[in-house]
């Protein structure tokens, strides 16, 4: 007959879920941390509105020359740069971030995966950076000269600051997304959810999947769409090469158990 008091394991799990909550808080301090630190020293130099000019330069680059963006709100040019100024803390802080959500999950996983966390931390990083470059470089200036050489000539166009930052977050936020599908096919290999056969078969599905979403967050024009679908196509294929090499984890597993003392 068993002697244990039911109220102790029951406290026990108490305090285990109060320590996670704790560890939690911790995590999200130092992320938040990072960023408002990283958003002070770019508040303070280069500056809100360079950072804001910086942003607009593709924008400007295709409009006519001496052409300005407006700003229809009265606080909108202040809160507009102050909003961009904290994306791109945000963007510079991402490893800070990326690494404080691994090592919170960190102990229920096996030694093999938490030697996974700084490659998956560095590629997660770089390849959304990446997805942001190439939606700034070339996204940005060929959609946006495809629009403006759609304008007829009594037209001036002056876009709204605050609209364009919406698209601009949008469109980063899809190309930098799209960027990760090699990260999420390789963990979804690894996880065992799915196997390299099953992501060839579905190579159908999502090339038509790929186009309906970049008809969704991208504008109305095929170029947008295309340079977005495109890349989702690539990048699958490129996780599934990529995947080759990684074993499922149930097949590691059966050798080892999760590490507790991390």
């Amino acid at each position: 007959m068993s002697t244990e008091d039911p109220s102790h394991e029951t406290a026990q799990g108490g305090d285990s879920f109060m320590s996670h909550l704790i560890e939690l808080r911790s995590r999200l301090l130092r992320a938040v941390g990072t960023m408002l630190v990283v958003f002070i020293a770019l508040f303070i130099y280069p500056g809100a509105s360079v950072i804001y000019d910086l942003l607009a330069a593709p924008m400007l680059a295709s409009l006519p020359e001496g052409t300005r963006m407006i700003a229809t709100g009265v606080i909108t040019p202040f809160m507009v740069p102050v909003k961009v100024t904290m994306m791109a803390a945000f963007v510079i802080s991402l490893p800070v971030v990326l690494y404080q959500v691994w090592a919170f999950v960190a102990p229920g996983l096996y030694r093999h995966e938490q030697k996974l966390a700084l490659p998956l931390i560095i590629s997660s990083s770089l390849l959304f950076l990446a997805g942001m470059a190439f939606c700034y470089f070339v996204v940005f200036k060929t959609v946006f000269s495809f629009i403006a050489s759609f304008a007829p000539e009594s037209i001036t166009p002056a876009p709204d600051i605050e609209a364009y930052l919406g698209f601009v977050m949008t469109m980063f936020l899809a190309f930098g997304i799209t960027f990760e599908v090699p990260v999420a096919v390789i963990l979804l290999v690894r996880m065992g959810i799915v196997t390299i056969a099953q992501l060839q078969q579905s190579r159908g599905y999502v090339i038509v999947g790929a186009f309906i979403i970049a008809a969704v967050v991208t504008p109305p024009d095929v170029v947008s769409q295309f340079l977005l679908a495109v890349p989702l196509c690539v990048l699958y294929e490129v996780g599934i090469l990529l995947a080759r090499g990684i074993k499922p984890r149930s097949e590691e597993a059966k050798t080892e158990t999760p590490d507790s003392t991390s």
